[in-house]
């Protein structure tokens, strides 16, 4: 066996594993086209903000922090919001770490 290398793995150093950050919102459509985004997490969210992306018309009441239980108020207008239209929220979680997170309607 002349000739023949032994090949071992190279010495990765491993990440720690990080669990998946549940994203801390539900969405109440009861209301359409009044929606309320609810903070279900434990911690404020902070620098809250809602847009919309797509040919419809959006109304928002966004506090700059949202504590647990509270929620953001978004009105939402337009034809056929299913095909053209999504609702973007964007936050800081406690560690200051931003997401983005995107619902259809």
């Amino acid at each position: 066996m002349n000739g023949l290398r032994i090949l071992r793995s190279p010495s990765v150093p491993l990440r720690p594993r990080r669990t998946a950050y549940r994203v801390p919102w539900r969405v109440d459509r009861s209301s359409a086209p009044h929606y309320r985004l609810v903070n279900t997490g434990r911690h404020e969210l902070r620098g809250v903000t809602v847009s919309l992306a797509g040919p419809a018309s959006l109304r928002v009441h966004s506090p700059a922090s949202v504590r647990p239980g509270e929620a953001v108020r978004a009105t939402v207008t337009g034809g056929d919001l299913a095909r053209s239209a999504l609702l973007v929220v964007r936050w800081f979680a406690p560690d200051g770490r931003e997401y983005l997170w995107q619902l259809s309607f």
